[in-house]
């Protein structure tokens, strides 16, 4: 799902399992990392990486990261990505985050309805520096 768009096409590279499997590792021994996947009959449909940040700005506050937001193509539309959006902001407020913010590529037009639709503003500028 990850290289299932033309963004991920180019970034991702889904025949080096060796690579995803000891990043998965490391996301999944970190307590500070949740991997939520939605199922289907036992098939994956759906997925999110949910980063838990401590920060000394907003008082202190703890705030949740949602990365790799993903709805297998036959799927989407249904209402999937909105559930498990939905889960991500439950899941960080149980876990007493004070806000909750994701990135999307610019070129996302699509995406940045539905985020929008979900209650999510529009109110930073991302930045990045690929190394």
């Amino acid at each position: 799902m990850l290289a299932d768009d033309h963004l991920g096409r180019d970034r991702e590279s889904p025949g080096d399992q060796a690579r995803y499997a000891r990043a998965f590792d490391a996301v999944d021994a970190d307590p500070n990392q949740f991997l939520a996947v939605a199922e289907d009959g036992g098939e994956v449909v759906g997925t999110l990486q949910l980063t838990f940040i401590p920060g000394l700005s907003r008082r202190g506050a703890r705030r949740a990261m949602v990365e790799g937001v993903r709805v297998r193509a036959d799927r989407r539309g249904g209402g999937l990505g909105a559930q498990l959006m939905k889960w991500a902001v439950e899941e960080a407020r149980r876990r007493d985050c004070a806000l909750v913010f994701l990135t999307s590529d610019a070129s996302r037009d699509g995406a940045h309805r539905f985020y929008r639709r979900l209650g999510f503003a529009q109110s930073h500028l991302g930045f990045k520096l690929l190394l």
